[in-house]
């Protein structure tokens, strides 16, 4: 299983080898639901066969088939499904990504992969994570305005505070339980070795600082999301003290993040995240103004083409959910031509000029409508 990051997309487009296979799935998280999850696996393979028969012989697509087919039957990629699931496949590649939003079932066979549903969801910067703390365990979420999930924490992510210490837990641990409700208040029942307060804070402070550093580590450097705090409010100097995390949001949510539904620390999680977006786009769109301004910037999707196949655009931004009934004809001019569009989920012009942008080392953010900066639906900061 691989995190969903902008190096693995990179990663994915730096691959040009026929056949490449790229398969995307909504998935159910729990029972009976999730039953249905490998037959419509099976029905995508169906149509990947399909697909390489009209180009391959028989043994070939078998064996193009072949660690494809081999996941049916894995437990690990079918009792722990998220929102969705995507699998890619060549000679050189395999890769298995569970997805914390839904997507449309999809299965392509080209001479590169298909990464148009991941970068759609990772180039929109209303993206967080938010990272639930007791003195106990933790739990992840991923999220944004619409969506939160919590993550299935990787193993090198200690999940308790005996994970975390081990060893190093003191002998006169004093366990404390705290129960607090949406409002944060919280009383705590102590019981334990000793009850020496001294002795908790220590490892607390211990189990906070390795946290911070797993979380870190394993997350927020990957994958560059804002990082917002839900704990009880006693616990949220510490760890800001302790966390030398770039991203940890300075407000968070002062409440034990059990204590609540997901759907309300949803709500309190974008109360907090909110200002940071909407910060995020206006300094964006100032930044699009001001080079505009200045000769380095544009909005004409013509030239726009020009200048991502030349390299030139380090900043694009994109109109969520617009459609342009076009395609870059010419990967060595820019050249554009205006055609219809067979499944405009999987190409359109928006697309190839995200993908060749992000293979430049240029940036790609997707944006809402309302706040998009022009009429035409794109917008490009220049390099030069």
């Amino acid at each position: 299983m691989k995190l969903l990051t902008e190096k693995l997309v990179q990663h994915l487009l730096s691959k040009s080898e026929e056949p490449c296979i790229s398969l995307y799935m909504p998935t159910h998280r729990s029972h009976p639901d999730n039953q249905q999850d490998p037959i419509m696996y099976k029905n995508l393979l169906k149509e990947i066969e399909n697909s390489l028969l009209q180009k391959y012989s028989n043994d070939e697509t078998n064996e193009f088939l072949a660690p494809l087919e081999e996941l049916i039957d894995d437990p690990k990629i079918w009792n722990l499904t998220l929102e969705g699931l995507a699998v890619f496949s060549s000679a050189s590649v395999m890769e298995i990504v569970k997805l914390q939003v839904v997507v449309e079932p999809l299965a392509i066979v080209a001479d590169s992969f298909h990464t148009k549903p991941l970068r759609k969801y990772l180039q929109s910067v209303d993206r967080f994570h938010v990272l639930g703390l007791s003195l106990h365990d933790i739990s992840l979420y991923e999220g944004n305005r619409h969506h939160l999930t919590e993550i299935d924490l990787m193993e090198e992510v200690p999940k308790t505070i005996e994970e975390a210490l081990g060893y190093e837990l003191t002998d006169k641990h004093t366990t404390v339980a705290s129960y607090g409700g949406a409002s944060g208040e919280s009383s705590s029942m102590r019981h334990g070795h000793g009850g020496k307060k001294e002795e908790m804070d220590v490892d607390a402070e211990r189990f906070f600082r390795e946290i911070g550093k797993a979380v870190q580590e394993h997350y927020s450097k990957p994958t560059g999301l804002p990082l917002i705090l839900a704990a009880l409010p006693e616990h949220h100097n510490l760890f800001q003290k302790l966390s030398e995390n770039p991203l940890l949001v300075s407000e968070g949510i002062k409440v034990n993040p059990k204590s609540v539904p997901e759907e309300r620390l949803k709500e309190l999680a974008w109360e907090v995240m909110e200002p940071e977006y909407q910060k995020t786009l206006d300094i964006l769109v100032e930044k699009f103004e001001q080079a505009r301004a200045d000769g380095k910037g544009g909005d004409d999707y013509k030239e726009l083409a020009v200048a991502a196949v030349e390299g030139r655009i380090d900043t694009l931004i994109l109109e969520s959910d617009k459609v342009i009934a076009a395609r870059i004809t010419n990967l060595e001019t820019g050249n554009t031509q205006k055609k219809d569009i067979d499944n405009p989920r999987v190409d359109d012009l928006l697309d190839d000029m995200g993908e060749l942008v992000l293979k430049m080392g240029g940036k790609v953010i997707v944006m809402p409508s309302e706040n998009i900066p022009t009429e035409t639906g794109m917008a490009a900061i220049f390099r030069y």
